[in-house]
């Protein structure tokens, strides 16, 4: 697999939806190797409790260059292994596709979002995006995208099915509380939260004035998640977030942490304007958090309730919503019958069916029970 920084301990979409689904197909009796870059992979890293081989590769830490550089000697390092398959996840490293295809290798791919509409690239880096996601879709053994409206609209237009495989996320296991609620001052049901990195799309200075509306609500703002690289917008954030009475910038947070400021949290609010399928908040959904996100397609593809949902960059919309949800009695919301179709195993599974249509030896055993069968056609 190829297309991210790290497979453990990373925070990002993409690292998460891989550590998760290479686990499960682990599990399957796969033999699966994913490829990471330097900068973010300590040396001797590995996925505890499973086969999976980690590979370090040397990638720059550069925000424009470091994803294409480190795809070019993934698929070199493919060339010389020789796997069954290779699975290159987003439109930037699909860049390499073609490459990969003349040096004779097999490649199935994940579009997890319409990167080009990131509001951090250039003229140029959305080029090269959009030429990467016309690569999956010419060069491409078989395809895959995380987002149900975005798989169609893609199947449209490019006249060859993107097969719709979400992203998934795992059922919560209680962990030893972290202390995380004190370190930051907050009280279990006192604050807004949202995970994410401070990249643009996220819209913090959305909801930093949406929270600055709400000043007898009595919460507090916790923005969870850090910047991979400095930039002109983690420093607008930071300075949004000094100016603004009850706004806590916790960093990056993971394990015990992340459960407990989920667990207490009043709201998660993700007012995105762009997004695949965030894994961020079908793991708040997991923790029963009342939840408020954009009205953009890939969140109106969880077919929530209105009130869910606020006008994309409309802080006083966003405000209004989060205030709604807002209980006094902390009370949770069971979203389980909802998470169903996001099972880690069943997408596996759907995967693995995605590989063995273009190779069928592959999986072979995991295709021989008649559950493997029953889940796959959930």
């Amino acid at each position: 697999m190829i297309g991210l920084r790290s497979v453990a301990g990373t925070q990002g979409g993409v690292e998460s939806h891989v550590h998760h689904l290479s686990r499960e197909m682990d599990r399957l009796g796969l033999n699966v190797a994913v490829t990471v870059r330097t900068p973010y992979a300590p040396p001797g890293q590995t996925l505890p409790g499973t086969r999976v081989k980690v590979v370090r590769l040397w990638a720059p830490r550069s925000t424009s260059t470091e994803a294409l550089t480190h795809s070019f000697l993934s698929v070199l390092y493919a060339a010389v292994t020789r796997p069954r398959v290779v699975h290159i996840h987003a439109v930037g490293p699909s860049m390499v596709i073609p490459f990969a295809r003349l040096l004779g290798l097999k490649v199935v791919t994940t579009h997890h979002g319409e990167d080009y509409n990131r509001e951090k690239w250039g003229r140029v880096a959305k080029w090269m995006l959009r030429c990467g996601e016309v690569f999956q879709a010419k060069f491409s053994n078989g395809m895959i995208c995380v987002s149900k409206s975005l798989s169609a609209r893609l199947s449209q237009q490019y006249g060859r099915p993107f097969t719709y495989i979400p992203n998934g996320v795992v059922k919560p296991e209680k962990l030893s509380p972290s202390g995380v609620l004190s370190e930051l001052g907050i009280e279990p049901n006192g604050y807004i939260v949202t995970v994410s990195r401070l990249v643009p799309e996220k819209r913090h200075l959305d909801l930093i004035e949406a929270f600055s509306k709400m000043k007898d609500s009595g919460l507090k703002l916790v923005l969870v998640g850090a910047a991979d690289h400095k930039s002109a917008y983690s420093q607008q954030v930071i300075d949004a977030a000094s100016r603004t009475s009850g706004v806590i910038l916790a960093g990056f947070r993971k394990g015990a942490e992340l459960q407990d400021l989920f667990e207490n949290s009043a709201v998660f609010a993700l007012p995105s304007t762009h997004e695949g399928l965030p894994i961020a908040l079908l793991e708040a959904m997991a923790h029963g958090c009342k939840v408020v996100v954009s009205d953009i397609p890939p969140h109106l593809d969880l077919e929530l309730s209105p009130d869910n949902y606020h006008k994309v960059t409309d802080a006083d919309d966003l405000s209004a919503k989060i205030a709604k949800q807002h209980v006094a009695d902390g009370s949770r919301q069971d979203w389980s019958g909802k998470l169903q179709q996001f099972r880690w195993d069943v997408i596996a599974l759907k995967s693995v069916e995605k590989y063995r249509s273009i190779d069928p030896r592959i999986g072979a055993a995991a295709f021989s029970s008649d559950v493997a069968a029953t889940a796959v056609s959930d």
